[in-house]
């Protein structure tokens, strides 16, 4: 499903990416952990094109975006790209002057054109599966974070995206609301749908991925499956970040 080769990254002078390179099956739940500044959320990013990139290449269900690519080819890969992976954010991004299932039934109107009543009823039901069928005509003011968060979600599924991206979805959360975030994650997860997750929950990332990314100075250090990242890491920055994560 997505395929990410020696990724390089500059912001001015400084090189954030650095050759970063990782795998992601269809269906499997990835996990990238790593110190502050490693350039997680950069990596994110530049998957949909939020970020450029100046050298290697990225790759979503077989189409391509190349660093050396024109403005013209790379404007028509994102189009299909952004159409098959959604994203969700540290903030929550809603539309404040909407209510909560306008603003999931706003990108399905504007950008697939479904027919009004098509996207409420898919609104209506995206908004039951993440628990929040009783608050379809609030707005985002109303809501505590944790429940923003999920229409976050909910916004992002109703686009019917082959793969989702969060970038620290709970990092703006009390440890409550964290857990309804991570919930509907964890449910997501068994259901299939293929995430890319930057996280600082190492419990999520241990009893959910399929695989965990270790990025450290702009490089991935290491994958594997939970198990052997957590418990039989291989590299000295992965080991590091898991004794500094035990003594948070």
């Amino acid at each position: 499903m997505l395929h990410i080769s020696e990724l390089v990254k500059f912001h001015g002078p400084l090189e954030i990416l650095k050759e970063a390179s990782l795998a992601l099956g269809k269906g499997q739940v990835g996990v990238l952990i790593g110190p502050s500044g490693s350039g997680k959320s950069t990596l994110l990013r530049c998957i949909n094109g939020l970020e450029d990139f100046q050298g290697g290449a990225i790759d979503v269900g077989g189409v391509r975006l190349d660093a050396g690519h024109s403005r013209e080819k790379r404007r028509t890969a994102l189009q299909h790209i952004r159409l098959r992976v959604g994203m969700v954010f540290q903030q929550f991004n809603l539309f404040p002057h909407l209510s909560v299932i306008e603003n999931v039934m706003a990108a399905p109107l504007c950008v697939l054109r479904q027919p009004r009543d098509a996207a409420r009823d898919d609104a209506t039901r995206l908004l039951d599966r993440v628990g929040l069928g009783e608050k379809l005509q609030s707005r985002p003011n109303q809501l505590s974070g944790g429940q923003q968060q999920r229409v976050a979600i909910a916004r992002a599924l109703a686009m019917k995206p082959e793969m989702i991206l969060f970038d620290e979805p709970t990092s703006a959360l009390d440890p409550r609301m964290t857990g309804e975030v991570l919930s509907v994650m964890t449910d997501l997860a068994k259901e299939g749908q293929t995430m890319l997750v930057v996280t600082h929950a190492m419990t999520f990332a241990r009893r959910v991925a399929n695989v965990v990314h270790v990025l450290s100075a702009g490089r991935v250090v290491e994958s594997g499956p939970p198990e052997q990242v957590f418990e039989s890491p291989d590299h000295p920055a992965t080991r590091e970040l898991l004794r500094d994560a035990a003594t948070v």
